[in-house]
């Protein structure tokens, strides 16, 4: 029967960090079925999604504790379930551009937060705009809205919210 592995790891930046830790699962049985990597300044970040029978994540546990002990990287590893299939949510994708400012991440997750909306994925990026070189932002959000909330309602105001920060956003279903 097989079983699941959240694993979330951070350590400097190098050549090779992926395929060390990947190498290090597939060697001891597991399989990644989900992930996310970045680089975050000068740390590299991945959280993976590992799957494998009981033998197998007993191995991985035990061989990537010896790559966190030797200090290349910092390591959490939880046991986790496969996340139950939410019938009363609606999935909805979110894409906000606006300048760079203190708080935006904050003021909009705090926003689905009081209304009960699931956070289910959530990437920002910061950058030069291509012209006038200011500092821009960039968040995208997937979020799993309860099949109660009237939607129409929602949308108003989301974007009632987004013109009180000067945010430039998108709210609409997630495409298949």
């Amino acid at each position: 029967m097989k079983q699941l592995l959240a694993l979330s790891a951070i350590g400097s930046d190098r050549t090779g960090m992926v395929h060390d830790l990947t190498r290090t699962i597939a060697d001891c049985g597991g399989n990644v079925i989900e992930s996310r990597m970045s680089a975050l300044g000068s740390e590299f970040v991945m959280a993976l999604l590992v799957s494998g029978n009981w033998h197998s994540l007993a191995k991985i546990e035990t061989e990537v504790k010896r790559i966190a002990e030797a200090g290349q990287i910092a390591i959490q590893i939880s046991r986790t379930e496969t996340r139950p299939i939410r019938a009363d949510m609606l999935p909805y994708s979110v894409d906000i551009v606006c300048l760079d400012q203190t708080g935006i991440v904050a003021a909009v997750s705090g926003f689905f937060s009081a209304r009960s909306v699931d956070i289910a994925e959530l990437d920002t990026h910061s950058y030069a705009a291509a012209h006038t070189g200011a500092p821009m932002f960039s968040l995208r959000l997937v979020v799993n809205v309860p099949s109660r909330i009237h939607l129409g309602v929602l949308r108003e105001e989301f974007m009632d919210f987004c013109d009180q920060l000067n945010l430039d956003a998108i709210l609409e279903p997630v495409k298949n």
